[in-house]
Order: C-alpha cells, then sequence, then structure tokens
C-alpha cells in the first residue's frame, strides 16, 4: 500500500511516500506553504496516510491539509501507539519525538535505549529495556545557538554549521562554529558514556538534520537513521488500521 506522511516541523516540512515499509521518496519544503504536496500526491497515488505537527499550522497549510481526499490520521496525544507502556508518556509531548520512540523501540525491544534527535532543538528520548518510558530531555539546536550567539552580542556574527572546526578556533568565525558544533557533539556523547556507566548495554539512535561525528571509542551501539521519525510515522499509520 502507498502512503504519505506528512510532518510540520519547526523550520520546514517533510513530505515522505511509503509503500509498506520501504521509504520511496522525501520531499522537503517550507512549513508555510506545502508546495510539495500536490505534486507528490499526483506522482504516487497514495492511499491514505498521517500528519504530525510541532506547529500551529498557518491558515494556507490548514487548507492544504484538508483537501487531502484520502484518509488522514492525525497523530496527537490520545492516538494508540506501538509502544509498551506508551501511556507514560507526558501528554505534551510533541508528535515527532513520539513518532522517533515508536520506530526505535520497533527496531531494537527489550533493550535500554537512548533516541537523539537533532533538529531546531537537540531531544534526548529514554526508554529501559522493558519499554518504558522514563523521560527525556531539550536542549538548543546548532540555529538555536548560533541565533543566540549574534542577536545577544554586539559584535558576533551570524554562522552556520558549514565550514572547519578546528578544535581551538584560530578566528571568530571557527571559534563560534567549533563551539557550538563541538559543543553538541560533546553534550550527546557525554549522555552516552553517562548513561553506559549504569547500563553498558545502551544502544543509541541518532537521528535529525545535522550530522554529527563521535569519537571511535564510543560508535559501537550508536545507530544514525535520518529517516527514524518518518519511519516511526508510517509505523504508527499502520499500527492504527489494525
Amino acid at each position: 500500500m502507498i502512503k504519505l506522511i506528512i510532518d510540520l516541523g519547526n523550520t520546514r516540512a517533510k513530505l515522505a511516500i511509503f509503500k509498506d515499509d520501504t521509504c520511496l521518496e522525501v520531499r522537503a519544503c517550507s512549513n508555510k506553504d506545502l508546495t510539495e504536496l500536490d505534486g507528490i500526491i499526483n506522482d504516487y497515488h497514495p492511499e491514505k496516510g498521517i500528519i504530525s505537527s510541532v506547529i500551529h499550522p498557518n491558515e494556507k497549510v490548514t487548507e492544504q491539509l484538508n483537501s487531502i481526499s484520502i484518509p488522514m490520521l492525525k497523530l496527537n496525544c490520545n492516538t494508540p501507539l506501538p509502544i509498551k507502556n506508551w501511556e507514560n508518556i507526558p501528554k505534551t509531548m510533541g508528535a515527532d519525538r513520539l513518532a522517533a520512540i515508536a520506530e526505535a523501540v520497533n527496531a531494537k525491544p527489550n533493550t535500554p535505549l537512548l533516541v537523539v534527535d537533532s533538529g531546531t532543538c537537540i531531544t534526548y528520548e529514554f526508554i529501559s529495556d522493558t519499554g518504558e518510558y522514563l523521560g527525556g530531555n531539550i536542549s538548543p539546536g546548532a540555529d538555536m545557538r548560533f541565533t543566540a550567539m549574534h542577536e545577544h552580542t554586539a559584535l558576533l556574527p551570524i554562522v552556520t554549521p558549514e565550514g572547519e572546526t578546528p578544535l581551538i578556533g584560530y578566528n571568530t568565525e571557527t571559534a563560534m562554529r567549533s563551539g557550538v558544533m563541538l559543543g553538541i557533539s560533546h553534550e550527546i556523547e557525554g549522555y552516552i558514556r553517562r548513561l553506559r556507566e549504569k547500563n553498558p548495554k545502551v544502544l543509541v539512535f541518532l537521528t535529525g538534520g545535522n550530522v554529527l561525528d563521535f569519537d571511535t571509542n564510543i560508535k559501537s551501539g550508536i545507530f544514525a537513521d535520518k529517516l527514524l521519525l518518518l519511519k516511526g510515522l508510517n509505523r504508527i499509520l499502520d499500527y492504527n488500521e489494525h
């Protein structure tokens, strides 16, 4: 079956097409105007779909979503999830975090997990080996950190993640970039090390827009998957058809 997966994030929207469990294509566009919506529907003719949103869609996007003629599941805090003990998850948790957890737990059941999603914010989700959601943390993402340094100082410029990240910056740009990007890397590594001190069996799922490198001595047990959230939404859609 062909399915349409829509993820409305804080920065942009992603539209994906799945055939059963296989992702055929992902298209990105603004979360203020779903310019790719008609095209991806006309190209693939999906039979059903799911919408995940962490924003309040504007009037334009609301109209576009309402115009979709196939059945669309709108993910919210009351949607049944393919997760054990999912009732323990806070009602305020974002739909994107729910989807990432659902896919990680499905991929590695009966295993303690740390799910890290690096986007506008960086989210950390902790799951026990029995599938119980233990809690999570949220910190600013890369773009937010760069913007904060520029807006809350008089002279620091806007810097992007792309470029050199030396261990020690040699000018303002590299100092800021290394401070942010290496700082995020050390932050994530710190969580992994602390959790593995308590439980060496913890596995880590890393997803999101920013690709992060890790020291070779902690590479084992880390699974990088940029499609984790979309796969989770697809799984939740299938689960609610049963």
